[in-house]
Order: C-alpha cells, then structure tokens, then sequence
C-alpha cells in the first residue's frame, strides 16, 4: 500500500488533535507525519501511535515533501501559508473558513459531493462543522423529493469556538459550585456571555442584515456544496454543551413524503444513523454522539403546517464528522484515487 507523507497544521489544538486521533484511527496510511504549530508550541510533543513527534514551526519551507496538509490554524494562518504548501506540491485540506466560499476552491463532504474533490488546484476546503452534519443528512431527501426550503436552529456546543471556550464554561461552572449563585463575573471571557446555566443567540460577529456570519454560513456553503438554489434560513445559537451541536431542521419537498419514507430513506444513507423510538424516549443526545462518526437524525415527524413539510432532529460530535473526520476522509478519497 502506498504511503503519504501528511502535515496537521495546528496540530496541538483542540481540532488539530483531533485530526491527529482519527488519522490513527482511521489507520491512514503515513510514512511520515510531520505536526505543525506556532512558535508558542515549538518543543511540544504530540503522541501517534506509540511515539512521540516534536512539534515544528508552521512555515512554507516544511511543505516540499508533504503529500497532504490538514490546516486546523486559522483563517488568517491559512490565508498566508496554504497557498505556499499547494505551491510546494501539497494538497491542503483547509478546517478554516478562508476558501469556503472562493469560486476555485471546491467545498467538500465525502457523502455528499465527493466528485468535487478532484477539481481541486491545490486547496480543498472543509465546510463549517453545522453546515457539514446538515448537509449529509439533506442530501439523499433532496436526491429523492427535491428541497424547496430549509429552516435551521442550530444548539452549538463550546468547543466549535474553541479550547479557551470550554476553559470559560468550566470555570464559570466551578465559580457557580462555590458560590451558589447562577450568575457569575469572569474575567478574559471569550464568548459574548457568561455560558454556563445559560445560552445566546450569537455565534460569529453580526452583519447588517441581522444574520450572524455563521447564519450565513450556513446558507451559502449548503448551496455550494449541494449545487443548488435552496432557500435556506438559519438560527445558530450557543449552549453549555462540551461537545456535539445539534440541530432543528424543518424541510418543505416539492414532493410528498411521509416520516416513515424519510426513516428508511436516511436508515440506508452514508454516515447517518437513525435513532427515531419516542415510546422508549430514543432520540439524538449530543452527549453520545461525543466521540462518534455518524451523524444521528431522529424526532422525524410531518409538518402539518405545510403540504409537504418535515421536521428533523440532527446531532453531531462537530470536532469529528463536523471537522477532523471530514478532512480525513477528504484525504482518503484523494489517496484511494491515487492508488
């Protein structure tokens, strides 16, 4: 089997670690691995597969013999280093949301629009984590009943913002244990808001429109990977979760479908699981789906309001398929082409 010689950029992140985790998992074939970072992190070791790889220094240089690069670092970091190791030979698998929207850069989830990853030039980007779960689970009942529109509230957890995120939730958690109080001041927050006992409609910065840019996000890279015209329309908010986001996702078809159809359809879809059993209170948790592949769809029932309309319930780990496992898959499907 032939081996490649792959980068993570950001490698000592809450993503970059995670990508790190399932490309041991996954067993991707390496022959060498090379964990990147900023100057801070240099002297570092990370841990594959039983031994331990110092971290070096994120720069153009290191690139000349890297077949893949998984980029976990920052919009800002991508933006200058990235075309810098496409110009070196590497393909980039880009986590940030530098290139998602660029006409040139294709915008990929494994399960939904695989063939896209071959009309790259260099750079391929992973789509943002709500926009990822929510796309594998659109596109078979598009495929089959043709979406006329798409109305999303998203419950995302703390660790989409970051490690700092989650450090804000767990200190806010143990200052609310002392003191017993629900409300509490932290100094250096992060998030807009105290999170803990708490969430806010507010993920990203806001833009004129009123729509927060992950809002955005979401509407613009689903038609870009789905290569449709979808009308679309988001909610994205923020809750005391450490992992896993979860979504409310309401579908009107052009044609007819009732929830079983739906159920069976999405049972036998790539990278779902259906956990659909309300007598027996089964249902998507985002605490187990931590940790897990699949995106996991259930509370599948009709809209009434409608004449063709569904709800959903969706729940995803966003560090795993809404990040790391999708850039790894993106890679193995380059490899698998190339073998």
């Amino acid at each position: 089997m032939k081996e490649y010689n792959v980068a993570v950029c950001g490698a000592t992140g809450v993503v970059g670690r995670e990508m790190l985790k399932v490309l041991e998992e996954r067993d991707f074939p390496i022959k060498k691995l090379l964990p990147l970072a900023s100057e801070r992190s240099i002297g570092k070791e990370i841990e594959f597969k039983g031994r331990k790889i110092k971290v070096e220094l994120l720069e153009p240089d290191v690139f000349s013999d890297i077949d893949y690069a998984l980029f976990s670092a920052g919009s800002s970091v991508s933006l200058e280093i990235a075309p810098e190791a496409a110009k070196r030979g590497a393909v980039v698998i880009d986590n940030s949301s530098a290139f998602r929207m660029d006409d040139e850069v294709p915008l990929v989830v494994p399960e939904v629009n695989p063939e896209d990853a071959f009309r790259h030039k260099g750079i391929i980007a992973n789509p943002n984590c709500s926009t990822i779960q929510m796309v594998v689970v659109l596109k078979p009942i598009h495929d089959n009943f043709k979406i006329k529109r798409v109305v999303v509230s998203t419950y995302q957890s703390v660790s989409g913002w970051g490690k700092e995120a989650v450090d804000q939730l767990w200190k806010e958690m143990a200052k609310i244990a002392e003191s017993g109080e629900t409300k509490v001041d932290l100094e250096n927050r992060v998030l807009p808001s105290q999170i803990a006992f708490n969430l806010f409609p507010h993920i990203d910065t806001f833009s004129e429109n009123g729509y927060t840019k992950e809002e955005l996000k979401m509407v613009n890279e689903t038609n870009k990977i789905m290569h449709g015209d979808l009308s679309v329309t988001a909610t994205c908010v923020r809750v005391p979760i450490l992992i896993s986001h979860s979504e409310a996702i309401n579908i009107e078809l052009e044609k007819k479908a009732d929830p079983d159809a739906i159920r069976e359809l999405l049972s036998n879809a790539p990278g779902v699981k259906v956990i659909d059993d309300v007598s027996n209170n089964s249902y998507p948790m985002p605490l187990y789906a931590a940790g897990s592949d699949d995106t996991f769809v259930g509370r599948i029932r009709k809209d009434s309001t409608v004449e063709s309309g569904i709800w959903l319930w969706v729940v995803s780990d966003n560090l795993k398929k809404g990040a790391a496992l999708n850039a790894v898959q993106i890679a193995e499907l380059l490899a698998q082409k190339s073998c």
